[in-house]
């Protein structure tokens, strides 16, 4: 699944349980496949590819992006069954091998005019921008997502719920996303005559630069097919400086998602005219007055290849502790996932109340914040009065004991 290896005939028989599963299958994947391009990455290098710093913002975002579905079927598909049942056109059979590779070739042309708008209309950029906001480029930054972009992707499918059935696009939509995950590493070089079809690690590293022949080039998902169709391609030459253009040089989540939002309100209040204002939101990042739709490349800061990523230093047992209490956050959230259907919204809302705390404290322990030590008491706390309750447990059964000795001390 992962690489998109799945004919019709094993996928399309089973639709409804790979939708159902795929999300709590891939966790374990994913920290498998860090942890090998961490080994990896040591040994060919004998330096970590991952920062903690910068990894540890990277899965915190991604954690976030997925807190909606506790409450909600996602909004993508929640829309595109609304079309479905109500607007069809045809029903194209769900078994078809046709229907599969149709499907197919809509999700990634469809993903593509999402991606390559997310970078060329501000409001859309201001959800997108999360994903690029890493100067690292590993598999951890694959899962750096925006908390609203769904907000809009949904708009960009919604063409194929006149024909194809929800099971199927819900499939692909998902295979597309999961292949994006393994594209995201240094450590795969030229893949020779499939770079001209697919979409690979080495078009992907192109996308995620700030060089000027990086800028709105390779948008592609699993195809790079429509990139060279709609003259948005680039090959990969100079060493590819990642990141903003403009580095946001925090690893707080909130400032992650959120600050790009703070900075286009400010824009369009600035802005003096009503054209301009509406400019400010639906142009490009770099529009300005006076310039191009997408503004000037020209305007970018100069990038000599010299550019070194924000890594303030902090202690390496802050390094530790954060780590931990991070992995430790993952058995609560895999949990609720997993429990989500038995549970009420208000406890639900109250955990997630809970992880955005804890994420929103390690992030303030990273920057050594003044007010990291208050906060992080306070979700101690609570972490050990829903422990006592028994509304969490631990992810490694050994902490048990010192966490019951801290809420009779708490007593």
């Amino acid at each position: 699944m992962y690489f998109y290896v799945m004919l019709p005939n094993t996928s399309l028989c089973c639709c409804r349980a790979v939708v159902t599963s795929i999300n709590l299958q891939a966790t374990p994947f994913f920290m498998m496949l860090m942890l090998s391009e961490l080994l990896i990455g040591w040994a060919k290098t004998g330096s970590l590819v991952i920062r903690i710093n910068d990894g540890i913002t990277s899965l915190s975002a991604g954690v976030m992006s997925r807190l909606s579905n506790l409450f909600a079927r996602g909004l993508e598909l929640s829309c595109y069954v609304y079309v479905w049942n109500n607007y069809r056109l045809v029903e194209l059979p769900w078994d078809s091998p046709w229907t599969w590779w149709l499907t197919f070739l809509g999700v990634d042309l469809g993903y593509y005019w999402l991606h390559r708008l997310s970078h060329e209309v501000n409001i859309l950029w201001a959800a997108h921008q999360v994903h690029h906001s890493s100067e690292d480029y590993n598999l951890s930054t694959a899962l750096r997502q925006s908390v609203t972009q769904q907000l809009s992707s949904w708009l960009f499918y919604l063409p194929m719920a006149l024909a194809v059935p929800p099971s199927v696009f819900a499939v692909h939509i998902q295979f597309n996303l999961l292949y994006q995950f393994w594209i995201h590493t240094e450590l795969v070089g030229n893949l020779g005559p499939l770079e001209w079809i697919i979409n690979t690690p080495s078009h992907h590293r192109v996308h995620h630069g700030r060089n000027p022949y990086c800028i709105d080039k390779n948008y592609g998902g699993t195809l790079i097919i429509w990139d060279r169709i709609f003259g948005t391609f680039s090959p990969e030459s100079d060493k590819v400086i990642y990141g903003l253009t403009h580095p946001i040089n925090t690893f707080e989540i909130l400032s992650v998602q959120f600050s790009y939002y703070v900075y286009l309100w400010e824009r369009f209040w600035s802005s003096p005219s009503t054209t301009d204002k509406l400019s400010v939101i639906f142009k490009g990042p770099g529009w300005e007055p006076g310039k191009p739709r997408l503004g000037c490349h020209s305007d970018l800061p100069e990038v000599t290849g010299e550019e070194a990523p924000h890594n303030p230093e902090w202690p390496l047992a802050l390094q530790v502790y954060v780590t931990l209490h991070f992995f430790l956050l993952l058995g609560v959230y895999d949990d609720i996932f997993a429990m989500k259907a038995m549970l009420s919204p208000a406890f639900l809302l109250l955990m997630t109340g809970y992880i955005m705390s804890t994420l929103t404290a390690l992030g303030f322990i990273i920057e050594k914040r003044p007010g990291a030590a208050v906060l992080e008491m306070l979700r101690c706390v609570l972490f050990l009065l829903f422990h006592k309750s028994g509304y969490v447990r631990h992810l490694i059964p050994m902490l048990s004991v010192p966490t019951e000795v801290g809420e009779r001390l708490q007593v």
